[in-house]
């Protein structure tokens, strides 16, 4: 059945938000053929920009604890060991949440299954400061976990309806320039309001600011979003860019259930269960060095709190380039490969972190160069992991296929927060680097596996 478009009142918006959550969008009556080029450029930009900012917004609730965690030491008379479990328990939830949500946000509309998890996790920050006690702590930050697993799904659901597999590797690595535009906001952002007089200079600012911005992102989000391209009467992005790739469905548009989704195309893929547990290494080594490094940076080197705010964010933003170009190269060098350029990133995140290990105290430009150098390449195989993963299912899966993987990479996750606390805390910051280059050369060979999955060269099919 087809439905004529009308605008909504923000009642009905409302309304919409709250009964429609796991309801896809109705299709649209076609649009004019004349009109088709120009709804779709306008559209294309409006989804990448929606998308773009409501992620981003999600970091500035989520980083925003590693500028705490000083503070919770100090104040709170938290052990690097508490500390580690508060955070692992966001991880532990956002892992378990991104498959769960993944499989749901793929038979849902994203535009409130984005914005509601925004929002949720902007007023779960907003309690956290009020809480006494670890454990009440801990509760409220695994409920934070759980909101943060409903960002990237329908973020995903969203790029695969809008861009074809052709462009693919490259509009993605656009996409998720906001994981660093957040991630290098967020301890800016926490970091200034921690300092700030008018706020109290307290830690608990570092809660209240970002949950402003994220609840406003999550309002933007509900007025610029939209679901699929034929909700608002166009094609299918396959027909308008005529590109078909293999699939193991006959209808591309055909909303699939759960158990088809979990059984038949997730769950007996092998290619993807070794994309998930080289993501668990690629996120001990990313979560490692970047969840830490405020903490390592000043208790072993000797940085001011906003100093190592300011190598974090670099860190964040040498990630842009380095995602861009992978990005790129996986489309356009290696045909649609994502796996080569991932084992190649990852050996050479390995140089960079021993010279981060290595530098002594002092040398402040050689840590911003290991730390730039770190960000450029750790964020390569964090998204191409992710785009490696839709590509082997149909777009109706795409969520639940990088909801697996991303289960997986937050157990890495919640390792390198708990692990690496413990074991720094009772072995040393040098056993916790081992650990983590090790988990970085175990990745290399698991992805050196996958070398040749999704080359388009022999999987492009043409029929329509």
């Amino acid at each position: 059945m087809r439905y004529i478009c009308s605008p909504c009142s923000p009642t009905e918006i409302l309304m919409a938000s709250l009964l429609s959550i796991f309801k896809p969008a109705p299709f649209c009556d076609r649009i004019a053929e004349d009109e088709i080029p120009l709804a779709y450029k306008r559209y294309r930009f409006q989804m990448l920009a929606t998308v773009f900012v409501g992620y981003a917004a999600y970091y500035l609730v989520r980083t925003n604890i590693n500028v705490a965690k000083p503070y919770l030491i100090h104040d709170l008379g938290m052990t690097k060991g508490d500390v580690g479990l508060l955070a692992s328990a966001l991880t532990i939830a956002y892992g378990i949440s991104k498959f769960v949500m993944g499989n749901v946000s793929d038979r849902s509309n994203p535009r409130y299954f984005l914005a509601t998890g925004l929002i949720l996790s902007g007023l779960t920050n907003l309690i956290f400061g009020f809480l006494p006690g670890l454990f009440l702590m801990t509760v409220c930050w695994f409920l934070n976990g759980w909101f943060q697993g409903m960002g990237w799904p329908p973020c995903g659901r969203t790029m695969v309806h809008w861009f074809s597999d052709g462009e693919r590797g490259t509009k993605m690595a656009i996409w998720n320039v906001a994981h660093n535009i957040g991630g290098m906001l967020a301890p800016l952002i926490a970091g200034y309001a921690i300092i700030l007089p008018w706020l109290g200079a307290s830690w608990k600012a570092a809660f209240y600011v970002p949950a402003v911005f994220a609840i406003a992102c999550g309002v933007l989000v509900l007025i610029f979003m939209r679901d699929t391209p034929q909700s608002v009467g166009l094609p299918p992005i396959e027909e308008h860019m005529n590109d078909y790739p293999e699939t193991s469905v006959e209808d591309r548009e055909r909303e699939l259930s759960a158990s088809e989704i979990l059984f038949k195309h997730v769950f007996n893929n092998k290619f993807l269960w070794i994309f998930a547990v080289a993501n668990v290494l690629v996120y001990v080594v990313r979560y490692g060095v970047v969840n830490w490094a405020p903490t390592y940076l000043t208790e072993v080197k000797g940085y001011s709190i906003t100093h190592s705010a300011w190598q974090s964010a670099l860190y964040e933003f040498a990630g842009i380039p380095g995602m861009l170009f992978s990005g790129w190269a996986s489309d356009k060098l290696f045909h649609g490969r994502r796996s080569p350029v991932m084992a190649i990133y990852m050996l050479l995140v390995v140089a960079a972190i021993f010279l981060y290990w290595f530098n002594p105290p002092g040398n402040q430009l050689i840590d911003s160069i290991a730390l730039i150098a770190i960000g450029f390449l750790i964020y390569g195989p964090v998204m191409l992991i992710g785009i490696a993963a839709v590509d082997l299912v149909p777009k109706k899966a795409a969520g639940t296929a990088a909801g697996l993987t991303g289960l997986f990479g937050y157990l890495g996750a919640t390792g390198a927060e708990l692990g690496i606390g413990n074991i720094v805390q009772h072995y040393g910051w040098n056993t916790g680097f081992t650990v983590i280059i090790a988990s970085a050369v175990l990745s290399i060979i698991l992805l050196v596996l996958t070398w040749n999955v999704h080359d388009r060269r022999k999987a492009h099919g043409s029929s329509q």
